[in-house]
């Protein structure tokens, strides 16, 4: 009751150690070759480790206990293994070992074996070696997707914050600008309602002095000018006109 038994699927020991030597003969392989939840083959070589718990079943209530532990045992991970895809089967082999574990550990108290399952340790994990390239390449091809996919929505993350900004600020700045063209707005019509009203209390002094107003905007915009006497008669003053300050430009 105190040793542990060990027992193994797809592999013997050769050699026990610190670094165990195991042989994966083609004869063992059969033990090993499983179906997965995803319809693809994979090589699942692993070992379970017993102790005995209960002596009188395990002498007297089972004709055979080992070959009963290696059949429920190869039933029970094949049950594991077929409702996982090959991926996590290659990279969930603790999960998948103690998932079996429990599930063995039931089916050896069912049959009264008095088995009680120390541990079901898994090997290493793969496909087939014919199929391994393509395993290989369909493996690069799923990377590729998903380096693409990452690659699409960071440039998404990007691209829609940054569009997102940029219509922000078109709005506030359209709104802004609504707003400051409507204060210009109501800004003129109340300095023209004020200038209306003090036109309507002195008509004449107010059209006067928007007519001075006005030519003072103006008439700095006109050039050069000049002021004739309206008795002038001779026309030869006139004819030098301009010219002196074209000479003294050049």
């Amino acid at each position: 009751m105190r040793e542990i038994n060990k027992v193994e699927f797809g592999l013997r020991t050769i050699r026990a150690g610190v670094r165990t030597q195991y042989a994966r003969d083609t004869a063992y392989l059969n033990e090993s070759l499983m179906l997965t939840g995803d319809l693809n083959v994979a090589v699942v070589p692993w070992i379970v480790q017993f102790r005995i718990k209960d002596p009188y079943n395990y002498l007297f209530k089972v004709r055979n206990v080992r070959s009963t532990l290696r059949d429920l045992a190869e039933a029970t991970m094949r049950l594991v293994v077929g409702d996982r895809s090959i991926n996590e089967v290659i990279s969930k082999r603790e999960e998948i070992a103690d998932q079996a574990k429990l599930l063995l550990q039931k089916e050896l108290d069912e049959a009264q074996t008095g088995i009680n399952v120390v541990t079901i340790e898994m090997k290493k994990t793969n496909v087939p070696e014919p199929v391994q390239p393509s395993f290989n390449e369909v493996n690069q091809a799923v990377q590729e997707k998903e380096r693409m996919i990452y690659q699409a929505r960071e440039e998404y993350n990007k691209a829609i914050p940054a569009a997102k900004g940029n219509a922000e600020k078109t709005i506030k700045s359209a709104e802004g600008y609504a707003l400051d063209r409507i204060n210009r707005a109501k800004g003129d019509a109340a300095r023209f309602l004020a200038l209306y009203a003090e036109y309507k209390k002195a008509e004449d002094v107010t059209r006067r002095r928007l007519y001075l107003e006005t030519l003072k905007d103006v008439v700095p915009s006109l050039g050069s000018k000049y002021i004739m006497d309206a008795e002038q008669t001779n026309f030869l003053p006139l004819l030098n006109l301009g010219r002196e300050k074209g000479v003294e430009e050049k």
